[in-house]
């Protein structure tokens, strides 16, 4: 067993402290290769992940870098060199701790580089960064340790890719290089420590006392949650309550949108006076600091918040989360209900506030999964190959590399283990060259192969190539300012495609504050406050969450049960009577119920695949649907349900749903639908083909999109085997429209249809008829309901008789 040096037992003792079990075993295991920490929020993961390094640096003085500390939020790096400098002080060690994130200013990044700190605290843009300078070997020369914090959070995102190709890189640099990675929230604890291990070298499980229950539960109100919407302005005044009754209370929402609403909502019923803020992502960062800054006081009661403070800051003195709107998502519940009593061995405690009926299922069969360790999670992909073209790019930066090197240092990381060569060589040539339809152009002539070794055709390239790397794709945004001559106030930011329909005069929210749109100056919205008016709503896109499909699946299996005890009376009986006029979805089966309602054919595909694989459900049956002559005129959907009305009734759904025509019929809508280009301008930016800033300015959002256009129909038609476009169908099946999810849904089902014909709206399927969100199908439908309209008008003329009149010939004058 390792032994603290009695400097720290003093300090430990000091703080009336003793080492945690998991502490000692991470101290006990520094030496292997790679270590994943699993333990509950406020259980002193950070320490744990620290002490190793701060006793070396206690034992053996040094100068260079020796621990790298990488985070998914540049406000968490800063939290921790916060936390840091305390027992750094407080020992009296020579350690020099830094952070190194997009806001250190351009003199402190050249210091770092020339003059390393002892601990480097950063995120995986800022590292990748590092990587891909000339002097990279020289400052990592000497590195012991990387850390990554929230591994959990990178783990499922090209964040992550493009982190575990830097350190594979690292590791080239500094072959005895340790890995550590901590997180409170894993559902597959191999799968992440497959992810985190430099192969073949495995990675080592430490598994913390989880500590007690949380103290989780859903909170009960007087009126009761309407048939649909997701804002839950029904229960601002229970939620008001519970903030008069705790300290600080985090109000966590699953949008950026929906939280405004509710901001602005519980705002206008705040009698008491009492200090509430708002947190997101689209607010401007004097805005976020001054509301983080106020939580660390403890000056605030409450904050209405997004994924902005879900992960591992203390915050203080929170002591209450509140979930509005359903998880969605049981592991990110658990790291939201982790902000609550930030202490170790102390139970969180959360309410969750479900947006509607049937809100009220999913969120006792989520408490019931939190209650059962059952997170959700599904498995990790083979690694992108647009986050490789870039990490080629990058490695390109840095100097001369030689492929068969560079091939098996990549496959050393996790996600990349299973790459081809072929593969690797497809990218390296589309990285040299831009692919076959483009290499005739010196715009993408980027690398050249002298002596065996490849390296950038033009040096000056190096720039363009690191201001445009990352893998975080931003909405295209405008900034949000008061006007003011000079230059106003920063608010935020909004999307420059809701920025476009805006006139004079129109209000809508950002930061809690309802301002008029006076005017875009320079690309810079600018606005006016007033207070008075009924707002619009910035359409901030934030993250869209799909129920889990461990949820979904959980929610069905609640169906299956003869009663339901758990449920609020109001909903019981609501399921109870679904039952009796209809059926229950069932696990292994589809419902489907048609039905007439307001003189259409309504047809219910019960299919629990996510909203955006329902949404691609969607698209699909319509298609089919159009194609069968059974004029669909519009469909609407949501987590669990797709309702599709027209014209003819749907007699037999079964070849609608064959696993083979969906797929068929996924690839012709994917050819030329907008979903594929969207999805092409994400990969190609990612990948290094398309150019967002250049040393003179940055492009606006239309000038990419037109770009990419112009590139996707000129590759469709003169080189359709391009990588990008190989990329972008893997991309777009899997991301946007979620047909993984679709595909889970037919063999699960596998052809087992219930398909009810029914002579009336049933109760599951009413709320779905207030869904907001319809989306037309522009086809013979609509032509025929023209035509229709169009004879009963002629009717109701008198003019339905009448023939119209023959068209005249034209004669041509011969003089």
């Amino acid at each position: 067993m390792t032994t603290l040096p009695q400097t720290f037992v003093d300090w430990f003792a000091s703080k009336g402290w003793t080492i945690h079990p998991h502490q000692q075993d991470m101290l006990d295991a520094a030496d292997a290769p790679s270590l994943l920490l699993i333990a509950p929020t406020g259980g002193g993961k950070t320490l744990a992940g620290f002490l190793p390094t701060l006793i070396d640096l206690h034992h053996t003085p040094r100068d260079g870098l020796h621990t790298l500390y990488v985070s998914p939020l540049k406000a968490l790096a800063a939290d921790i060199r916060r936390n840091l400098t305390t027992p750094v002080t407080e020992m009296g060690l020579p350690i020099r701790v830094e952070d190194r994130t997009g806001d250190t200013s351009y003199t402190q990044k050249r210091r770092q580089r020339a003059d390393p700190p002892h601990i480097l605290l950063t995120t995986p843009e800022s590292l990748a960064l590092l990587t891909s300078y000339e002097d990279a070997p020289r400052i990592f020369k000497g590195l012991r340790r990387v850390i990554v914090d929230e591994i959990h959070a990178l783990a499922e995102s090209k964040r992550g890719d493009q982190l575990m190709l830097a350190l594979a890189r690292l590791q080239t640099l500094e072959p005895g290089l340790k890995r550590i990675g901590l997180s409170a929230t894993v559902e597959d604890p191999q799968a992440i420590a497959d992810q985190l291990a430099h192969h073949p070298d495995p990675t080592l499980i430490i598994n913390a006392d989880p500590g007690p229950e949380p103290d989780i539960r859903m909170l009960t109100t007087e009126e009761l949650p309407p048939w649909a919407g997701g804002g839950a302005k029904y229960a601002i005044p229970a939620v008001l309550d519970q903030v008069r009754q705790h300290k600080t209370t985090l109000i966590f929402h699953n949008t950026r949108a929906q939280a405004e609403i509710f901001f602005h909502n519980l705002w206008l019923a705040n009698e008491d006076d009492l200090p509430i803020g708002i947190h997101h992502g689209s607010l401007a960062r004097e805005q976020r600091e001054r509301v983080e800054a106020a939580m660390v006081r403890g000056d605030l009661r409450a904050i209405v918040c997004t994924g902005s403070l879900d992960l591992g800051i203390d915050w203080g003195d929170v002591d209450l989360v509140i979930q509005i709107g359903a998880p969605k998502n049981v592991k990110r519940l658990v790291q939201r209900i982790g902000r609550a009593n930030h202490r170790y061995n102390a139970p969180s405690k959360a309410l969750l506030v479900p947006a509607n009926r049937f809100e009220v299922v999913e969120c006792v069969a989520a408490l019931e999964a939190v209650k059962d360790h059952d997170l959700d999670g599904d498995p990790k992909g083979p690694g992108p190959r647009d986050v490789l073209c870039q990490h080629v790019l990058l490695t390109a930066c840095a100097g001369p590399f030689d492929a068969d090197q560079l091939y098996a240092e990549v496959i050393t990381a996790g996600a990349y283990r299973t790459l081809t060569r072929p593969q690797f060589d497809a990218c390296l040539d589309f990285c040299a060259t831009g692919g076959y339809a483009l290499r005739a152009y010196d715009k993408w002539q980027r690398l050249k192969q002298t002596g065996g070794t490849w390296h950038l055709r033009d040096p000056r390239a190096s720039r363009n190539i690191r201001m445009n790397m990352g893998t975080i794709m931003d909405t295209d945004t405008l900034k949000v300012r008061l006007k003011h001559r000079g230059g106003g106030k920063p608010l935020g930011e909004v999307e420059e495609g809701f920025a476009a329909t805006l006139t004079a005069g129109d209000t809508f929210l950002i930061g809690g504050q309802i301002v008029r749109y006076e005017g875009l100056n320079q690309m810079t919205v600018e606005v006016t406050r007033r207070p008075s008016d009924k707002p619009r709503i910035a359409t901030f896109m934030g993250t869209k969450f799909a129920t889990s499909t461990q949820l979904s699946h959980r929610i069905l299996r609640m169906f299956q049960q003869p009663s339901w005890p758990e449920l609020p009376q109001h909903t019981a009986d609501w399921l109870a009577l679904q039952r009796q006029v209809s059926k229950l979805p069932e696990p292994d089966r589809l419902l489907i119920e048609s039905f007439p309602f307001e003189g259409r054919c309504q047809t219910v595909v019960y299919g629990f695949a996510g909203r955006n694989a329902m949404q691609t459900l969607g698209l699909l049956l319509t298609q089919r649907m159009e194609e069968r002559g059974l004029d669909p005129l519009g469909f609407v959907t949501t987590d669990y349900a797709l309702l599709i009305w027209g014209l003819e009734p749907l007699d037999d759904p079964e070849p609608l749903f064959e696993a083979r025509n969906l797929r068929e019929g996924l690839e012709t809508w994917l050819k030329g639908n907008a979903v594929m280009k969207r999805t092409f301008k994400q990969s190609a930016t990612i990948a290094g083909l398309i150019e967002r800033n250049t040393p003179q300015s940055r492009k606006t959002g239309r000038q990419a999109t037109f770009s990419s256009d112009i590139l996707y129909d000129t590759l469709q038609k003169y080189d359709p085997d391009h990588l990008l476009l190989d990329i972008t169908r893997e991309e777009a099946t899997r991301g946007l429209v979620d047909f993984g999810r679709i595909e889970e849904m037919a063999a699960r089902i596998q052809g087992r249809i219930d398909h009810l014909h029914l002579d009336r709206v049933t109760p599951l399927a009413a709320p779905l008829f207030l869904e907001a969100g319809r989306v037309p199908v522009k086809g013979a439908g609509q032509e025929r309901l023209l035509e229709e309209h169009a004879d009963r008008l002629m009717a109701a003329s008198g003019l339905d008789g009448l023939a119209p009149e023959p068209e005249r010939p034209k004669w041509r004058v011969p003089w």
